[in-house]
């Protein structure tokens, strides 16, 4: 199925017309930035990385030291963003109130592939650079950021070949994220946020020490918001362990809402200290309503 489905594109457009009847630009604005792309004035080299335009490439610097180099130039830029996206195993579950695309029940992990997809669609298409981060208990993909249009198939790609994976290690994985995307931007997470919160908080701090602007998009199916079993269930461990744990939920329901509110506010209040945008995101919420609420209050921000 592809990741912008009529559905999707719909939203997308409704967006752009909102966009057009704006003063300025749509999500950003035009701006000279002091960061390093591709111009008219020259500033440094840099190592090649796939994504690249090869037409950048410093041939006399590779004829002379057998180094793939890109020419770095100032130039006029908007904003660049970076997906970061969970494709941890426990990103796999499907809740029973799931909301659908194309008859698609669609799971945590869908979810953040169609969300992603959209992001990268408007970004793009509005002249942003967008890249992209997949990553479970290490980072298994990474898509400099790009604003070719191309670019966004270089995405969609990327996202369709990924598959859930085993554990997950956010925090880590995220500093790592951190220090690998150099120029200063926009990071958008995408995530269950399944970790330790207090190594994610540390790492949402390494990206504002960056001076990066954060949103946190915390993807949660509605069975985990409310935990609504009531008869003995078998619950299974989506991120390597086999085994099945009989639990009755009558039992253990109070504790575990309790948790995830604890939980849920940790990370709400790390966030609203770090001006970073914290948006929950319940599976059960069709993907075009998401995507008009943030990008439509985002835009509505940077009117």
């Amino acid at each position: 199925m592809s990741l912008l489905p009529e559905e999707t594109m719909g939203a997308l457009r409704r967006l752009e017309w909102m966009a057009r009847r704006r003063m300025q630009g749509t999500l950003t604005g035009k701006h000279t930035s002091p960061d390093k792309g591709f111009s008219v004035e020259f500033a440094e080299h840099r190592e090649y990385a796939p994504g690249d335009d090869p037409k950048n490439l410093d041939w006399r610097v590779m004829a002379k030291s057998d180094r793939n180099v890109i020419k770095q130039f100032v130039e006029e830029t908007n904003l660049r963003v970076t997906l970061a996206v969970d494709i941890s195993g426990s990103m796999g579950f499907v809740g029973e109130e799931a909301a659908e695309v194309g008859g698609e029940a669609l799971s945590k992990f869908r979810y953040a592939q169609f969300l992603a997809a959209a992001m990268a669609y408007i970004f793009i298409k509005q002249g942003d650079a967008a890249g992209l981060v997949t990553f479970d208990s290490g980072v298994k993909d990474y898509l400099r950021s790009g604003s070719r249009p191309s670019q966004v198939r270089r995405i969609l790609d990327v996202l369709h070949g990924s598959v859930p994976g085993k554990e997950t290690n956010v925090g880590e994985v995220l500093h790592e994220v951190a220090e690998r995307v150099h120029k200063r931007g926009l990071v958008i997470l995408i995530s269950d946020l399944l970790d330790d919160p207090k190594k994610i908080v540390e790492a949402l701090h390494h990206f504002d020490y960056r001076q990066h602007e954060v949103v946190v998009f915390h993807v949660l199916a509605e069975e985990e918001l409310s935990f609504p079993f009531k008869n003995f269930q078998r619950f299974r461990d989506l991120e390597g362990v086999e085994a099945m744990l009989r639990i009755d939920p009558q039992a253990v329901r109070a504790a575990y809402l309790e948790r995830l509110r604890e939980f849920v506010k940790t990370m709400e209040s790390a966030c609203g200290n770090l001006r970073a945008d914290y948006v929950p995101v319940n599976t059960k919420t069709p993907l075009e309503t998401t995507l008009l609420k943030y990008l439509g209050r985002r835009m509505h921000a940077r009117r």
